[in-house]
């Protein structure tokens, strides 16, 4: 999530209530989870397993409950509870505001779109030029919808992300985390009825442009689906996932969370990707394989009895 402006570290560690140290003097761009933080960014990290990582990312600042070694141009903003600190960020820049009307006044619908009656547009959306958007559509805070897209009915875009802080030492173990993220669908894409698009949790959940999809494809929170890729129904893509350009994936495929699927890759039905895949190739089965192998396997699994007869009768 990028801030308006930049802000002062100072400020932030006041309004968090932190104590600073390091490059003082310096402002931050924005706050982001540890997947997808940029130089300039305020990233919170709250358990020893995942300093190393953190203080060493592209983020610039890091939000930790521990005095520890780092580089010297980054800055420690150092709490009790990064977590609460980092809710507290995003509550003040990304506040909840109720809407009243079915599409807010703040939002802005490009010359030549149409919306169909029981669609609701929250607040500071934008829509572009001559779309599409069937009855019953939610399009939730903050999204941005390009030009020519069509979104069919009952589709849901801008839903908060999938997301908790998990501990066990306490009463609630899981608590959401603010999504102050957004999605962001390119032109010339189309949804079918019943897709659920997730915004980042606090960076932006991508469509790319020309990319179908078809009836209830899930995409998870923080997602970037590249341009041109066909998604078939019932695909679920979880949080963070990177799907590079012209991929294709059929009924019922499910995508693990960050990992990353490259350029025309294809997946057939079915089948479950836990790891990355290289581009260029077919694959089948779960976990995934190279679709001719697992189809080699399949039929020497269907042996087996064949072969245990044989073998039971020597």
């Amino acid at each position: 999530m990028k801030f308006p402006s930049p802000v002062s570290l100072q400020w932030i560690a006041d309004l968090i209530g932190a104590k600073l140290t390091g490059n003082t003097a310096a402002s931050a761009t924005g706050i982001n989870e540890i997947h997808r933080v940029e130089p300039g960014d305020l990233v919170f990290v709250d358990h020893p397993k995942y300093y190393e990582k953190c203080i060493n990312s592209a983020a610039s600042f890091i939000i930790i409950n521990k005095e520890t070694s780092f580089p010297p141009e980054k800055a420690l903003l150092i709490t009790d509870q990064p977590f609460e600190a980092y809710q507290t960020i995003v509550k003040h820049f990304r506040p909840f505001v109720p809407s009243t009307n079915m599409i807010s006044e703040s939002a802005v619908i490009g010359e030549g779109s149409w919306i169909a009656p029981g669609t609701f547009i929250g607040n500071h959306v934008t829509i572009g030029t001559n779309c599409r958007i069937h009855p019953n559509v939610t399009i939730m805070d903050h999204c941005v919808i390009g030009n020519n897209v069509i979104i069919q009915s009952g589709t849901i875009i801008g839903s908060d992300a999938f997301y908790y802080n998990t501990k066990k030492d306490r009463d609630v173990w899981y608590k959401k985390m603010e999504s102050g993220g957004r999605v962001v669908i390119e032109d010339d894409v189309e949804l079918g009825a019943g897709c659920t698009i997730d915004r980042g949790v606090s960076h932006d959940t991508r469509i790319g442009r020309g990319t179908k999809m078809d009836n209830q494809v899930h995409i998870g929170h923080d997602s970037i689906i590249g341009p041109n890729c066909l998604f078939a129904a019932q695909v679920g893509v979880a949080g963070a996932v990177e799907i590079g350009s012209g991929v294709i994936l059929w009924g019922q495929v499910g995508v693990s969370k960050t990992l990353t699927i490259g350029d025309n890759a294809v997946v057939l039905a079915q089948s479950g990707v836990p790891g990355n895949l290289e581009g260029g190739k077919i694959y089948l089965g779960t976990p995934t394989d190279d679709a001719m192998l697992k189809k080699k396997e399949l039929i020497w699994i269907k042996r087996i009895p064949e072969i245990w007869e044989k073998l039971k009768s020597k």
